[in-house]
């Protein structure tokens, strides 16, 4: 830290020890000035000497009570005035960054100008604040604090103004030229630098970018704002940059930033912090992670942030969402909600991802306007991490009992549209909520399973939901099947046409009343029993051993209607003594009947490759 010793003589303030302080001297004092609750008995020639407001106020006292003078708002207050006294009689004084913006104002309040006496207190401040406390870092930082304080007179004599331009300044340097001291307490320095350290706890390495950024967040919200502005306008520090600096910012004001929280304290005050930074946000994606946007939004949220905000976090976040976890997302509902987590939230941020892959320009020709679609900026790769980020998602909200379904089913068909190899997430997550929803209705429990494509359940997602008690009979039988496809292609057999029976399963009440009047929505729509669940899988080992015999004729017949027939005379065997298993049959002589209305809505083909080709839409109203 920088200080300066103004004067030579030895320092003879004494105290009495009841709020009074006089000057050691021979001389009797003849003035008395009570600053405060403090008394300095004191000489009026050195203080009349360099002071014109003390000149003033002994001037106009009548001559009863010249001696005695009453100062109540001198900025500092005694210690302030003390510092002025002690140059007036000469002796040493010590300036800081910490007491000279007091000081400063003090002298000016007394009017120590170079009018009344050169080299005045004025001109010795200024000349030691121009050359040495604006040229270092922290008591720059120090002195802009301490100056808050005295607002508005730190504004109108410009010392605001000087700090902030000197550690913008000083940030923007390039970083071969900081030489002094900073605060850089990263967590990642001590993995980055091994374990050759000196005695600060740091090998000498180069300077990072961010240097400044830790020491700033000791500024107030007002100040910081103005000082990051100063850098921005600048033009020099990178996006990240700042990004980072509004990061550690937000971890050191906000308590329980870290964890997606604001702890209880001063909300008026939290909100102006958490409006700033949002307000300060660089432009450019990416100059912040998405995990920090989304804390900000459950901040925002937290201290009831005004709309504008909140959408602008929203759009950011959708922009980026690539790069979200689960726990990122998770936004607790407010205060009085049934449920746990604010859905609608989400639903908004994955809005603004899908967004991107719609963008329209317009352009005029011949005074029409017309609508020109240009590619989407969207990755496969990104839009395959969100879809898997919101099925984890979808399995972490399914365990809120009071999750409306149509939360749930929503938030899913949202991210229908992008083509995933694989369902095994959303299977987890319907099968979560039909856990932890027991009593919903058949119909409910068949919306939900339309959601996902038993031809991309992986073997260990088949083998587990065959064995799910909580699955719809025809959700099971469909596993079933798909899987027999599985085994079929594995083993170099033609893969068989989806029968009849279980392309009816997805018909469903809307389709042709042939099939409704035959095939009774409310028995399969139940859930299995563990009775059935066994016989099915036990039906499944003969189907593929009717797989071998299907092989081996390939060469002689029909491979293709050999396998059919197998596959049906085994299930034949099986559901035949089932009532609602029968129905599945009944119309298998009817097949060339209504072949158009049921091929229209069934599984559609088993076959991998064309199964690639269907719209995505289709795929996820195929499986029901």
């Amino acid at each position: 830290m920088k200080f300066m010793k103004l004067g030579s003589k030895p320092d003879t303030f004494q105290s009495d020890g009841n709020n009074a302080r006089y000057v050691a001297s021979e001389l009797a004092t003849d003035i008395t000035v009570t600053v405060g609750d403090v008394k300095f008995y004191l000489h009026k020639f050195p203080l009349l000497s360099k002071s014109a407001y003390l000149q003033k106020l002994v001037a106009s006292g009548n001559e009863e009570n010249n001696d005695e003078i009453q100062i109540s708002d001198i900025p500092g207050g005694p210690v302030a005035f003390e510092i002025c006294a002690k140059f007036c009689y000469g002796m040493t004084v010590t300036l800081n960054a910490y007491n000279v913006v007091a000081a400063r104002f003090a002298a000016e309040y007394l009017g120590m100008h170079e009018t009344i006496e050169k080299g005045n207190l004025i001109y010795k401040i200024d000349v030691f604040l121009n050359s040495s406390i604006f040229h270092c870092w922290k008591d720059s930082i120090i002195v802009l604090q301490t100056s808050k304080s005295m607002l508005p007179l730190s504004e109108e004599l410009k010392v605001v103004g000087l700090c902030i331009d000197a550690i913008a300044t000083k940030a923007c340097i390039d970083v071969s030229k900081v030489d002094w001291s900073y605060t850089y307490n990263r967590r990642k320095v001590p993995e980055e630098n091994g374990n050759d350290l000196n005695c600060n706890g740091f090998r000498n390495r180069p300077v990072p970018k961010d240097w400044w950024v830790e020491d700033l967040c000791e500024l107030e919200i007002d100040l910081y704002k103005r000082v990051i502005m100063n850098i921005k306008t600048k033009g020099i520090l990178s996006h990240e940059v700042i990004g980072e600096a509004l990061k550690a910012y937000s971890y050191r004001r906000l308590p329980g930033f870290s964890k997606g929280v604001i702890r209880s304290g001063d909300v008026i005050k939290y909100r102006s912090t958490v409006d700033t930074i949002v307000w300060l946000l660089p432009a450019e994606k990416g100059s912040v992670s998405c995990s920090f946007l989304l804390k900000l939004l459950k901040a925002a949220i937290i201290v009831d942030l005004g709309e504008m905000a909140r959408e602008q976090l929203v759009r950011r976040i959708g922009q980026q969402l690539e790069e979200a976890s689960v726990n990122d997302l998770s936004i607790r509902a407010a205060d009085g909600e049934d449920v746990v987590y604010d859905v609608d939230t989400v639903q908004k941020i994955v809005k603004e991802f899908l967004m991107q892959d719609q963008n329209a320009e317009f352009e005029s020709e011949d005074n029409e306007v017309q609508e020109i679609r240009r590619p989407g900026i969207l990755t496969d790769a990104s839009k395959l991490m969100v879809a898997k980020l919101i099925d984890a998602y979808l399995a972490e909200i399914a365990k809120d009992p009071n999750l409306p379904l149509s939360k749930f089913v929503d938030l899913a068909e949202m991210v229908s549209c992008i083509s995933r190899p694989s369902h095994d997430g959303l299977y987890r997550a319907i099968d979560m909520y039909l856990k932890e929803h027991p009593g919903i209705s058949k119909s409910e429990r068949k919306r939900i399973c339309k959601l996902m494509d038993c031809k991309k359940l992986s073997v260990d997602a088949c083998m587990h939901a065959v064995q799910n008690e909580r699955l719809p009979l025809r959700v099971v039988v469909q596993v079933l099947f798909f899987e027999q496809v599985r085994a079929t292609a594995s083993s170099g057999s033609s893969t068989p046409d989806l029968p009849r029976g279980l392309k009816d399963l997805n018909i469903g009440s809307h389709g042709s009343s042939r099939s409704a009047a035959t095939h009774p929505e409310e028995d399969w729509d139940a859930v299995a029993t563990a009775e059935e669940l066994k016989a099915l899988k036990g039906e499944i080992a003969a189907l593929r051993m009717s797989n071998s015999i299907g092989g081996s004729e390939r060469n002689g017949g029909d491979s293709r209607n050999s396998v059919d027939k197998v596959a049906i005379s085994k299930m034949k065997g099986l559901l035949k003594s089932k009532r609602i298993f029968s129905k599945i049959w009944s119309s298998k002589g009817a097949q060339g009947e209504n072949s158009g209305s049921d091929s229209s809505e069934s599984l559609g083909s088993a076959n991998p490759e064309e199964a690639k080709s269907t719209p995505s839409r289709n795929r996820r109203h195929s499986v029901s």
